[in-house]
């Protein structure tokens, strides 16, 4: 479907035109809640605003192409909100901890919709 090609084209616009920030780097848990680590680099994009009211959300990846190529769409039952998170530049192994990290708490789920 060409809506499906526009949709990614504009995720590439606006991932190229923000600066990625890395606020929760590899290895690191959240500051909330601690029993979760991030297994792949999260940030978000500056200059820009999600649901939340805060950047929108980025995972970034390792692979040496560094495109979108995923995203992840979130339903929260703690916060009672959606959103979604775009994933760079992510492997299959990241994208695979991603979707786990998303999925395996009672209170969030996600579905990753993978760039063809």
């Amino acid at each position: 479907m060409e809506g499906n090609s526009v949709f990614w084209s504009a995720l590439d616009e606006i991932v190229s035109n923000s600066e990625i920030v890395i606020d929760r780097p590899k290895g690191t848990r959240h500051p909330q809640y601690h029993d979760m680590l991030y297994e792949v680099d999260y940030g978000y994009l500056k200059g820009t605003t999600s649901m939340d009211g805060g950047g929108i959300d980025v995972w970034k990846g390792t692979d040496a192409k560094q495109g979108v190529d995923a995203i992840i769409c979130i339903v929260d039952l703690l916060k009672r909100d959606s959103e979604i998170k775009i994933l760079i530049g992510c492997t299959e192994i990241e994208k695979e901890k991603i979707y786990h990290l998303h999925n395996d708490s009672e209170y969030m789920k996600g579905v990753l919709i993978r760039r063809k």
